[in-house]
């Protein structure tokens, strides 16, 4: 095989994966290793950036994704197909930040930080699956951590918790992401 050939291989099978790719399966579907693999994602990343389309190739939690550019959400919507979404709260995006940037963290600690009770949205990101049990505090109870999923990682569009917005105040605990438009956003 060429490399267009094994260029167009892995744009069909990142396109055609119902959650990121990563570069293990990405080598293993090519019979290649993944350093060679690697260099053909680049250059179909590199592909995507010179013509300019409407779709890119996106690094996310820990493998590889195509989705429509941002740039160009507000037409995509217009299709009117665009899946229905349901907003988190704000006290749901409250605790996602303290678990994202506090990981692990427990309910407990949550509550500290928010001055109010949290079982609520803890238990619709536990639903929604953008947090999970990580463990277990060692201490009196031993009550569970708390830790964003991979699919936390989707729908905000990271590739991992280092591209994290910094916080520019410790104590201000409100989550400045936004669900990348048009992809995997919590339903």
């Amino acid at each position: 095989m060429n490399i267009q050939e094994a260029k167009a291989i892995l744009e069909a099978v990142i396109f055609a994966a119902p959650e990121p790719i990563t570069l293990k399966e990405c080598a293993g579907i090519l019979g290649v290793g993944e350093q060679t693999a690697e260099l053909l994602i680049q250059q179909l990343e590199d592909d995507y950036r010179a013509q300019k389309r409407g779709l890119t190739l996106r690094r996310v939690a820990g493998g590889f994704q195509i989705a429509t550019r941002p740039e160009y959400s507000e037409y995509v919507k217009l299709i009117g197909r665009a899946p229905k979404t349901q907003q988190l709260s704000q006290a749901a995006l409250e605790c996602l930040a303290i678990v994202a940037y506090r990981q692990p963290i427990t309910r407990v600690e949550i509550d500290e930080i928010r001055g109010v009770k949290s079982e609520s949205p803890l238990q619709t990101l536990l639903e929604r699956e953008l947090i999970t049990e990580v463990g277990r505090k060692d201490t009196v109870g031993r009550p569970v951590l708390f830790g964003t999923t991979k699919k936390f990682l989707e729908v905000f569009g990271l590739k991992d918790l280092d591209e994290l917005p910094p916080l520019e105040d410790d104590a201000e605990m409100l989550l400045t992401l936004e669900p990348t438009p048009g992809i995997n956003e919590p339903k």
